[in-house]
Formats: C-alpha cells, sequence, structure tokens
C-alpha cells in the first residue's frame, strides 16, 4: 500500500478527503503512482500530467521524504519509507506569484 496526499483542489475533482491509499505491482516509481491514481480516480487524468507527453504539469510537484522528485525521470524508484508507506507521496500544488 503506497499513501498519497494530494492537493485539496484534485481531492475535490476526485471527492476524497484526506490522504488517500494505491495497491501497487511492480516497483514503485512515479509513473506507477500517477497511473494507479488516475486509474482509481479517472477525473485526475490529465489534471497532474499531459495526456499525451506524460509530462508533469506546470504548477503541480512531487516530493518522497522531504525530497522535491518534481524533475526527476518518471520510472525514478520511490524511497523505502514510500513504499512501507511509513511516509506519503506527496503531489503538491505549487505556487507563483509575488
Amino acid at each position: 500500500m503506497i499513501r498519497v496526499v494530494i492537493p485539496a483542489h484534485l481531492r475535490t475533482i476526485a471527492k476524497v478527503d484526506g490522504e488517500v491509499e494505491l495497491d501497487l505491482n511492480g516497483p514503485v516509481t512515479i509513473r506507477a503512482v500517477l497511473d494507479a491514481l488516475e486509474a482509481k480516480y479517472p477525473a485526475l487524468q490529465g489534471t497532474m500530467r499531459d495526456h499525451v507527453t506524460g509530462v508533469r504539469r506546470p504548477f503541480i510537484r512531487f516530493f518522497a521524504c522531504s525530497e522535491d522528485l518534481s524533475h526527476e525521470p518518471h520510472d525514478t524508484v520511490l524511497p523505502d519509507a514510500i513504499i512501507n508507506a511509513t511516509e506519503p507521496f506527496l503531489i503538491v500544488g505549487a505556487i507563483a506569484g509575488g
């Protein structure tokens, strides 16, 4: 089981409260988490990454164990703390402005 925290606006779209849990088979990568999240909550398809290219959307960030993984390849294997569900995988809505 993988624990995932998504931003409030995506929780509204997915119609969930708080953290979500995903069961994954195989390597636990950023791509696997996003694929499982979109499969379980189809309304989220295209909200975190482009439908065609699979590239992360601007203003969406991925964190694992206090590390920003936003610019890492989506096939990056996540840390053991995420795999063992002791820490959640964080999807964060970034803010810009000044």
